[in-house]
């Protein structure tokens, strides 16, 4: 009884699967239905049912493979394949079309209705649709293909070879004084840290150059908010009548740098959120609250241009001299840690953050792991957030003019005092 059980069982399972990689062959065999629906009929190659056959063969293949002979699957497979090259070949007689597309659809679709039956129907329902997607969104990644710049697609190569190729050849195993040192873990951050410039770039450069003000600053601060300090505190010494809007801008993308200290922490080490998540609120807030209050009294006149994109979002050099930095930082900050405790952190995320605060970030993060009290971190991350803010106050003062640099300054200021008191009271 227990084996006729189990064979009805198991029939049950691969029926409900062939009916599975049926479906799957009616949803790409819809799409294609539907890019053709305008051709004559006998012009079309495949359609719904040409597609919801193929797939069932896909998956017929598998049973036959699984319970006759081995050789069922690679037989029919050649055997659609051979179907396709003769009917794309006749038609190419008639209509000058060299797309393959609908013929791989067709091969693709036979191997999801294999894989339905034979591997797991869920995997082949989610490649399914996301290939359906594909066929159906033809227009739409031409024209992306079309509007990507040489410089760009050489910036999203490179962020793939220091990811997938460079980062699982390094060794993952503590090195130097204090085992501070893990080449994988500090090349894996120095892809996190490319990764998000890399978003933040590609997110302006998608919605346009003058989406606002509001939108411009806050993905910019994902990208580099140095960057837009800058470009805003020049176009400030030009024109002074917009000073509010920059000031406004420049405050928004500075506050965007406090959740990205969070989602490194989340990512590193997440007990240390509990310690570090208050203080960087309350930054954040008090940053925010000021730009906002900004621009609603000037919401009018909120017409600025964000920085100039020309240049490469992702360069191999950067990220290379990142790594050096945060190597260095490490190793500074165990050095210091041992000989003059927790000053010497303080003295080190005050001289880091003039220049740069995700390197600090990072390290004093990474070092809260091996020993550093959370307590010191969480007032080192703070310190260097500040100190860098301050200088990004200064450089819109001396570059742009008095005003902004009070606008800037002020909220500046009472963001830092806040965020170490509440750092310093926990």
């Amino acid at each position: 009884m227990n084996d006729v059980a189990s064979r009805f069982l198991a029939g049950n399972q691969t029926t409900l699967n062939l009916a599975v990689a049926l479906l799957l062959g009616a949803i790409i065999g819809l799409e294609r239905g539907w890019d053709a629906r305008e051709q004559k009929a006998g012009e079309r190659i495949a359609g719904i049912r040409t597609f919801s056959l193929v797939g069932l063969l896909g998956g017929v293949s598998a049973v036959l493979a699984q319970e006759i002979t081995e050789w069922a699957f690679p037989v029919l497979l050649v055997s659609v394949v051979a179907m396709a090259i003769v009917a794309y070949s006749e038609r190419l007689v008639h209509i000058r079309n060299f797309s393959i597309t609908g013929m791989v659809g067709m091969v693709l679709t036979f191997c999801f209705g294999a894989v339905a039956v034979a591997v797991d129907p869920v995997i082949a329902t989610a490649a399914a649709v996301v290939t359906a997607i594909i066929l159906d969104n033809k227009e739409e990644i031409h024209g992306w293909v079309n509007k990507l710049k040489e410089h760009e697609l050489d910036a999203a190569l490179k962020l793939l070879l220091i990811s997938v190729v460079m980062l699982p050849l390094l060794p993952n195993e503590k090195l130097g004084p204090g085992g501070v040192l893990n080449p994988r873990e500090i090349w894996w951050m120095v892809v996190m840290i490319a990764s998000i410039s890399f978003v933040g770039y590609f997110a302006i450069r998608v919605t346009g150059t003058r989406k606002g003000i509001l939108f411009t600053s806050l993905f910019a601060g994902l990208s580099s908010s140095t960057a837009l300090t800058l470009h805003f505190a020049r176009q400030a010494s030009k024109t002074p009548q917009l000073n509010a809007q920059f000031a406004t801008g420049i405050l928004i993308a500075c506050g965007t740098m406090f959740p990205r200290i969070l989602f490194y922490c989340l990512v590193i080490n997440r007990s240390l959120l509990p310690m570090l998540i208050w203080p960087v609120l309350v930054m954040t807030i008090l940053l925010y609250v000021p730009a906002l209050i900004i621009w609603r009294k000037n919401e009018k006149q909120l017409q600025v241009s964000q920085p100039p994109l020309n240049q490469n979002p992702l360069d191999l050099t950067s990220a290379l001299v990142f790594g050096m930095l945060l190597t260095a930082i490490l190793l500074l900050g165990e050095f210091l840690s041992s000989w003059l405790g927790d000053t010497g952190i303080y003295v080190l995320a005050a001289t880091s953050g003039v220049a740069d605060v995700d390197a600090i970030t990072l390290s004093l993060t990474r070092m809260s792991n091996n020993g550093l009290a959370m307590s010191t971190a969480v007032i080192g991350i703070v310190i260097a957030a500040a100190t860098n803010n301050l200088v990004k106050s200064a450089m819109a003062g001396l570059i742009g003019n008095r005003q902004i640099g009070l606008l800037v300054g002020v909220p500046m200021v009472l963001s830092l005092a806040a965020g170490l008191l509440v750092a310093w009271l926990q």
